[in-house]
């Protein structure tokens, strides 16, 4: 089948040769003349001609035996290479993984060992000591991981001579404000806003440096005590609970003192004094300073959904009662109680500052609203531009609360309506941070440095610690939009001459100041050692002193017995002269407020943990915001 030849030509290629073939297969000898003729005609040369190496390979048949052998060779396809070179090769290959990859292997399948964290900062190692203050000033019944030794259950029975059913638990716990053993709400209520703003700038810093459990439980532990003091699970409140303790009463104008939290030198788990409570009907700064507490100590615990939801549940009540149309008289007015130590200059900046922690928050824009009001700023004075408007303290939270609501602006962008007066905070924030600045000349400086905030008055170390802060935090608003520095008139500054400012404050109190005394306890070699303070100066040595008992320790020459460590005492004067001397509480009392400032102004220098901010958290409770558009102008008019 299939004999045709499609291609032409025959069959064979040489015809003679394969009929020779058959013929020798079936035995036959005969070769006829074409063979013959055929086989005359053969190029012998051609047939001679030594094939090559390419060539030999298609043959199918046996090699020359006699050959000479070639040298010895790998072919791995792409390259040749002679067995030897090749067996150096691996045994280069097994060598080098002995001696490299072998260690490395075993070197990652060991437990790895942590690479030691570089030294702490002096901010840092201060920062660890000014914590340890607030758990020497707490009230009430102490836990059972108490960090100071000499310090003991007290203050009981706060509490529990008042009436009212809502107030089951009395008023057990908290903190003493300062060296005497009262304790006051507002100047609290403002320490546990400023020790909460700064973990919710710098969480990650606390972390850095093992002390963010440690400030979250102080933190708890003066909200849980502002709980107490007015109907937290109410939707509307009546009364707050102000203050437990009173100090300066006289019998009859005579010289005999009553015995109180002034006149009585105890240490709080002596005290067997009459400790009244006041109570408040009336209070817009005291009702918002609380919220702002509450408020913002939420955010800190908005990992513990309970607690956080009670803290707005209390802040969102006590708004209200600050807010109240009808109880907007001053809750110091009258009651000397109260003004001869906390006494309020106003409250529209408490507003300000109060909503503004409050739409943090909550989210709800109406306190956002009520913040950027005008009528709001201007009777908060935010307008006139006065020196002592620029000062951060426990009675003028204005600065502290156009630089909040700056945060809005620079990081939300939430448009009209806010945009204006948004921006109008954002500006006074820069004019603040420019009186802090010595070349503008808007405050006194020390000789030895120190700016003068309370215009050389006593006790100035908490103003410098505010200003320090918010000066240090505003820069690094600045840092985390790329924006390297701001404009005070015509002058340009960069973030680097604000920084340098608040450092240059903090170091003075650190010790870079003519005295060479560092003004916190237990830090550097030099530091006060008789302050007016009433647990640290008399001996923990389970004798109880009475009233007037204390008065020889009071008195006495010697340095306290207890170091109350982290704790900054008032300061030195307008000549940076400082005297240890413990009845001088101008110089050597330490303030709840003062070293709130102090820790919030060195979480915000130290650099363990990164030269950031946390520009998220505080934003959780804030709904995603869609500016609206502004309404249109009106129709033209011929």
């Amino acid at each position: 089948m299939h004999s045709a030849n499609h291609w032409g030509g025959g069959f064979e290629i040489n015809g003679a040769e394969g009929e020779t073939a058959s013929r020798s297969r079936y035995g036959e000898e005969e070769i006829d003349e074409t063979t013959a003729s055929s086989r005359a005609h053969r190029d012998n040369a051609a047939l001679m001609r030594r094939l090559d190496e390419t060539q030999q390979s298609w043959l199918l048949g046996p090699q020359d035996p006699n050959k000479k052998k070639k040298s010895n060779y790998v072919d791995l396809g792409c390259i040749v290479c002679s067995r030897k070179a090749f067996k150096w090769t691996l045994y280069s290959i097994l060598i080098a993984f002995i001696v490299i990859g072998l260690p490395v292997v075993i070197a990652k399948t060991l437990p790895k060992k942590k690479s030691r964290p570089p030294p702490p900062d002096q901010y840092t190692n201060a920062l660890h000591k000014s914590l340890l203050f607030f758990d020497a000033q707490k009230s009430g019944r102490l836990p059972k991981q108490n960090r100071i030794p000499w310090r003991g259950d007290s203050g009981l029975k706060d509490g529990w001579d008042e009436s009212d059913v809502n107030n089951k638990g009395g008023l057990v716990g908290g903190y003493y404000d300062a060296g005497d053993n009262l304790k006051l709400n507002f100047p609290m209520a403002f320490s546990m806003s400023m020790l909460s703003w700064s973990v919710i700038e710098y969480s990650h810093k606390y972390k850095a440096i093992g002390e963010y459990d440690h400030i979250r439980d102080l933190i708890k532990w003066g909200t849980d005590y502002l709980l107490l003091t007015f109907n937290s699970t109410a939707t509307t409140i009546h009364k707050i609970y102000s203050q437990v303790g009173v100090g300066g009463r006289n019998i009859n104008g005579s010289t005999t003192g009553t015995p109180d939290d002034h006149y009585c030198w105890e240490r709080p788990e002596d005290m067997d004094y009459p400790r009244p409570v006041q109570t408040t009907v009336s209070g817009p700064e005291l009702g918002a300073e609380m919220a702002a507490a509450l408020a913002s100590a939420s955010i800190v615990f908005s990992d513990d959904t309970l607690y956080s939801k009670k803290l707005v549940q209390g802040a969102t009540a006590l708004f209200r009662f600050a807010r109240d149309a009808g109880k907007r008289t001053s809750y110091s007015r009258s009651n000397p109680d109260i003004a001869a130590f906390y006494n309020s200059s106003g409250y529209y900046d408490d507003y300000m500052w109060g909503a503004a922690w409050m739409y943090y928050a909550t989210g709800n824009s109406t306190y956002l609203a009520l913040a950027t009001n005008p009528g709001v700023a201007k009777n908060a004075k935010a307008f006139r531009l006065t020196p002592d408007s620029t000062v951060l303290s426990w009675d003028n939270k204005l600065p502290a609360a156009e630089l909040l609501l700056t945060r809005a602006r620079i990081f939300l962008s939430p448009g009209y309506p806010y945009e204006d007066m948004l921006r109008t905070y954002h500006n006074l924030t820069q004019l603040n941070v420019c009186s802090y600045l010595r070349q503008f000349n808007v405050f006194n400086w020390t000789r030895g440095g120190m700016i003068e905030l309370n215009h050389g008055g006593p006790q100035p170390l908490q103003y410098v610690v505010n200003a320090a802060f918010l000066a240090s935090l505003y820069v690094d608003y600045l840092n985390a939009t790329n924006v390297p520095g701001m404009y005070c008139g015509p002058n340009y500054i960069s973030s680097d001459v604000i920084l340098q400012f608040s450092k240059s404050q903090v170091d003075y109190i650190l010790g870079a100041n003519p005295m060479k005394m560092s003004y916190v306890v237990g830090y550097g070699n030099r530091y006060p050692r008789h302050l007016h303070h009433r647990g640290a100066s008399i001996p923990h040595d389970n004798i109880r002193h009475s009233c007037t008992g204390g008065f020889k320790w009071r008195d006495s020459p010697n340095p306290n017995p207890n170091n109350i460590t982290g704790a900054m005492v008032g300061g030195p004067d307008r000549w940076d002269n400082f005297h240890d001397v413990r009845t001088n509480y101008n110089y050597t009392e330490p303030t709840l407020a003062g070293n709130a400032g102090l820790v919030a102004a060195l979480a915000s220098l130290t650099s363990s943990g990164g030269d950031n901010i946390d520009k998220n958290t505080i934003f959780s409770a804030v709904p995603p915001l869609y500016p609206m558009a502004p309404p249109p102008p009106p129709p033209w008019k011929p």
